[in-house]
């Protein structure tokens, strides 16, 4: 069996073990990075939409650079939205504080039902750079 390559974000590892996830794995010069909602170090949401999806960004953020990227190495976003009818163009503001200049990357909403007491969620698979491979 291949031991995955797992990255945690500082100071949540814990949050992680107890939901029993990884937040990152890296393979073949990838990290695929699991969904990140906007909770707080608890992991309790927050409960504003537009302060929840940047936290979400944040938490986004933080398991990015514990790997060594950033956002514009990032090639595909999928982000989930409880009401995305009513919520989309407020989410879609805050987003655009984040996603950097074209070419964007590839993305994929999806409108759900529940999502564990938050509104947004979103999950990327980023390219690895050279300089952070291993």
């Amino acid at each position: 069996m291949t031991v995955r390559d797992v990255v945690f974000p500082p100071g949540r590892q814990a949050l992680y073990e107890k939901n029993r996830y990884s937040p990152a794995v890296r393979s073949d010069g990838f990290l695929f990075v699991s969904g990140q909602v906007g909770s707080r170090e608890d992991g309790s949401p927050e409960p504003e939409l537009g302060a929840q999806v940047r936290r979400a960004f944040d938490n986004l953020n933080a398991i990015l650079s514990a790997a060594h990227c950033s956002f514009d190495d990032v090639v595909d976003v999928t982000v989930f939205m409880v009401d995305p009818e009513s919520h989309f163009e407020r989410i879609w503001s805050v987003v655009q504080e984040y996603w950097g200049e074209a070419p964007h990357p590839t993305v994929t909403a999806v409108g759900v039902t529940w999502l564990y007491g938050f509104q947004f969620e979103i999950k990327v698979i980023a390219r690895i750079p050279e300089s952070g491979m291993g």
